[in-house]
């Protein structure tokens, strides 16, 4: 089934369309982590590029994006709700930008701990050995504000 979790599945299971939409593929998955591809930070089109460049702290959406991949693979095993990045903590940058990296992103979400509600993922990007970016992250499913779901 892998094969078939290409950018069309991922791009039909997340909130994310178009060109925001910036995962290829889904390498591998089980209930606690997820582990994508993609190689939209060299186009000169990916909707974060900014002055003619993509910071490295754009990798944190890559990481948004394997969360939101997962929470729609974990969704088929048992159901669950919208997610909503809420925090992210301890983002470290080992890189200053993204777009001159020639291969590859390989993006990691690895569940911390799980509730009914809440999720923190310890996450990575990194490209051919070379750790890109880490932190952590929280998301929050379901959330309701006074004026709907945020």
């Amino acid at each position: 089934m892998l094969n078939l979790l290409n950018h069309d599945w991922i791009a039909a299971h997340i909130p994310h369309q178009g060109e925001m939409c910036l995962l290829d593929r889904v390498d591998s998955w089980n209930e606690e982590q997820i582990q994508c591809s993609a190689h939209s930070h060299r186009s000169p089109d990916n909707p974060l590029r900014a002055h003619g460049r993509l910071g490295s702290a754009c990798g944190i959406e890559y990481a948004a994006q394997a969360m939101a991949v997962h929470g729609a693979l974990r969704a088929s095993v048992q159901p669950s709700r919208a997610g909503y990045l809420v925090s992210v903590r301890g983002a470290k940058l080992h890189a200053q930008r993204l777009d001159d990296i020639a291969a590859d992103l390989i993006v990691k979400a690895i569940a911390i701990t799980f509730s009914e509600n809440d999720m923190l993922y310890r996450f990575e990007v990194s490209s051919e050995g070379r750790l890109l970016l880490e932190g952590r992250a929280a998301v929050m499913q379901g959330a309701i504000t006074g004026h709907g779901e945020i």
